[in-house]
């Protein structure tokens, strides 16, 4: 990130979090196969758990299976390794077809390192091997012996999350937020985190700058990223091995409904410092 934040789109007026939230995982919710209606089946969830939607709620969503519902499945036995990709795969030590999806998925290299290469994304963020995920990847209708299999990010998450979004409004008649969750990790620190990589509804950044602290102060540099925390604070619940919970209910926030996106969160390469 770069050391002076740049002036954002500002959120409109009426963002607020409670003193409290409340974080709700959507039980049963099955495998999802390319093709699902994932309206219907966050409606079904929502169904089983005794829950309906209120103005204020934000579901997260993550990217796995709103790439499922997009039949987003490569089979690495029918890629093909170029020439660069088999130089990189043999540098960090992974598969050049598995190297050879992530340089297709991205528009530039900025690190590598043994097992990783971290890439600019051609959605426009840094990601760890563009976001490719190996586990719980393969279709449910693949053949005995096929794969293995990778699964890519959504296509235009931002504009499967208004979709979604549309869906459930239109069903329930609430005014809410839609966040897709992918694990991020960040320069300088262990561990994975809930990002938003796509976002409807919710605005993505908070702009305090200009409210006063506790002590009469104003603000002059906090812009928060809401959608990156209403994400993370999702991945808590939702876990990242086998629970199966693709989908999280957060209750407890207050904004205005409107066109926001995700790629409001992305710094300009020309500003960022360490991509």
């Amino acid at each position: 990130m770069n050391q002076q934040e740049p002036p954002p789109s500002p959120a409109p007026a009426g963002v607020a979090c409670a003193p409290r939230l409340e974080l709700t995982a959507l039980p049963g919710l099955p495998v999802v196969a390319r093709g699902d209606d994932l309206a219907a089946l966050v409606a079904e969830g929502l169904a089983r758990g005794g829950l309906s939607l209120a103005d204020g709620d934000v579901l997260v969503v993550t990217s796995k299976i709103v790439s499922r519902s997009q039949g987003r499945f490569v089979d690495l036995a029918g890629v093909t390794p170029g020439a660069e990709a088999i130089a990189l795969g043999a540098e960090v030590g992974k598969d050049p077809r598995f190297v050879e999806l992530v340089l297709r998925e991205s528009v530039s290299v900025s690190r590598k390192t043994r097992g990783a290469v971290v890439v600019r994304h051609k959605l426009g963020f840094i990601a760890a091997n563009a976001g490719i995920d190996c586990s719980n990847a393969a279709p449910a209708s693949a053949p005995p012996g096929s794969g293995p299999w990778a699964l890519l990010l959504p296509e235009a998450p931002d504009a499967a999350a208004e979709a979604l979004r549309a869906a459930l409004a239109e069903r329930s008649g609430a005014r809410i937020g839609v966040v897709i969750s992918d694990s991020f990790g960040r320069p300088f620190r262990l561990g994975t985190v809930g990002a938003a990589i796509g976002l409807a509804g919710l605005p993505a950044l908070w702009d305090r700058r200009g409210e006063e602290d506790l002590f009469g102060r104003k603000l002059e540099m906090t812009v928060t990223a809401l959608g990156d925390q209403v994400a993370a604070a999702a991945d808590l619940v939702a876990g990242q091995a086998g629970e199966g919970r693709a989908v999280v209910l957060v209750r407890g926030l207050s904004f205005p409904v409107g066109a926001h996106t995700a790629s409001a969160l992305l710094r300009p390469a020309s500003e960022d410092l360490y991509a």
